[in-house]
């Protein structure tokens, strides 16, 4: 990645403004004609560094207080298929294979989010029985402590 991509990196870690053209304000921070910019992001789309862009919702203040971390004993060979179909649910935001420890010996993590935590239990019985995993836990959040976005490269690049 050139210096100039990060300062177009830099530019979109600040978020799309609410504004009828966001590309074009994102384009004047980062320094760059609007097309070039579009350009590039389609680049970025098509090779895979970039996934997607999408707008996140504070979803506590949306009405879902609940969020949940379970955690899951899987095979390792059947890792990938299973991750894949619990990803898969609308309540799921986050899937992750781990190395099992000792004691602590699961392997698969999902993030799940919902209304209360008894939609979060429904979720993960429903998900536990369409897989056929009977070991698994659920962790819930007691408060949040802190909530950001990861900075690629800050400003500071020393």
């Amino acid at each position: 990645m050139t210096e100039r991509d990060r300062q177009l990196v830099r530019a979109l870690q600040e978020g799309f403004p609410l504004v009828e053209r966001p590309y074009a304000e994102v384009a004047r921070r980062a320094g760059w004609p609007e097309p070039e910019v579009i350009a590039r992001l389609r680049e970025w789309r098509e090779s895979g560094v970039l996934r997607r862009i999408c707008a996140y919702i504070r979803h506590r203040e949306a009405g879902y207080a609940a969020n949940g971390m379970a955690v899951w004993d899987v095979a390792e060979e059947q890792l990938e298929q299973v991750g894949a179909r619990m990803a898969s649910s609308p309540m799921v935001s986050h899937c992750y294979a781990r190395e099992p420890r000792e004691r602590f010996p699961w392997r698969l993590y999902t993030m799940l989010h919902g209304r209360s935590r008894d939609e979060v239990h429904v979720e993960v019985e429903r998900l536990a029985e369409a897989e056929g995993i009977e070991h698994r836990r659920v962790l819930f959040s007691t408060r949040e402590l802190k909530r950001s976005s990861v900075a690629f490269f800050p400003d500071d690049d020393d």
